[in-house]
């Protein structure tokens, strides 16, 4: 089972860019890119830094710690040094509210 989380505003994150939030005890990062929202874990899954803090080029955002790239939409690792994917959430837009979806603690 999930619970809904309102997050942010859809004005609080820019176009092609991430944010980080605690839901919990998940860390996830909300994006958006090509005008839609997104959200996966936030911490990388190669070395402990967070996904939000790097930068989101053609729907991939890049960790800052080792370049590591991610495809937002579906968590995939793009190559080395990451194999292992991003976990990915269910986002739905509720008149401006970001709201995402975690499974239950």
């Amino acid at each position: 089972m999930a619970q809904a989380h309102r997050v942010a505003k859809t004005t609080d994150i820019e176009d092609e860019a991430g944010k980080a939030f605690k839901i919990g005890n998940l860390e996830i990062a909300v994006w958006k890119t090509g005008g839609k929202f997104y959200a996966t874990d936030d911490i990388c899954t190669h070395a402990y830094a967070s996904m939000a803090d790097g930068y989101v080029e053609d729907g991939c955002a890049e960790c800052p710690l080792h370049a590591g790239r991610f495809e937002i939409a579906t968590g995939k690792a793009m190559g080395a040094p990451v194999f292992t994917d991003l976990k990915t959430y269910p986002v739905r837009i509720e008149g401006d509210d970001i709201i995402v979806e975690v499974p239950d603690a």
